[in-house]
């Protein structure tokens, strides 16, 4: 059946019971009551899919199953970001899609969940960012999207592809090094969708009129 969610709503997938009730929790703790829904099986995600108005989709990546991790991901994506949780050595697997901006990464290592829960906020909270940001007169704000388009995107771009780059070699690193290089990976495509979504919000502003 169908979810009943409104626009801005989050859809979590974990076919672990205990882990989705602790991940509920934590969630709890910013997001608004009535906004999380949860799909313990992969036919009842794409189900629940069908709503149409989800913010972001969270998963671990035990919902797949046997289903390719990558193909299932990217049919989330025709309809929101997704997040997920996975073991740290499934995140080569799908490096390409994380690299594009749209989804995110969480190691199960350590206490991951609340990471996790901020990731899901800072998807579904575009809204409040939208709104703060129109508060600042059109002619800035393009100023301001051109200043983040060139002066730090493009070397973050360089940052990312350099790190990438020095990872193909991760068989001749220790797993401190290849570690590292990882969070600079993670740190900086999470910094470039940010920014993505800033000058798109500062760029769809409308100029203003001239006298």
């Amino acid at each position: 059946m169908t979810a009943d969610c409104e626009r801005g709503s989050v859809l979590i997938g974990m076919a672990d019971a205990h882990l989705a009730e602790r991940f509920l929790v934590v969630l709890q703790r910013c997001m608004k009551p009535g906004s999380v829904f949860i799909a313990a099986s992969l036919l009842d995600l794409f189900e629940q899919m069908k709503c149409g108005a989800w913010s972001v989709v969270a998963i671990s990546d035990d919902l797949a199953g046997n289903f390719p991790l990558t193909e299932t991901l990217r049919q989330i994506l025709n309809v929101s970001p997704v997040i997920i949780i996975a073991p740290q050595e499934r995140q080569t697997e799908i490096a390409v899609l994380v690299a594009e901006g749209n989804v995110d990464f969480v190691a199960q290592v350590g206490d991951f969940l609340p990471l996790a829960a901020s990731l899901v906020e800072r998807r579904s909270g575009r809204g409040r960012e939208s709104e703060t940001v129109e508060r600042y007169p059109p002619e800035v704000s393009h100023q301001v999207a051109e200043i983040f388009r060139h002066e730090i995107n493009n070397p973050l771009t360089g940052i990312l592809g350099n790190a990438e780059l020095v990872l193909a070699h991760e068989n001749r690193m220790s797993v401190t090094d290849i570690q590292r290089l990882r969070t600079i990976v993670d740190l900086a495509v999470r910094l470039r969708e940010t920014i993505r979504r800033l000058t798109h919000m500062l760029q769809t502003q409308p100029h203003p009129l001239k006298s």
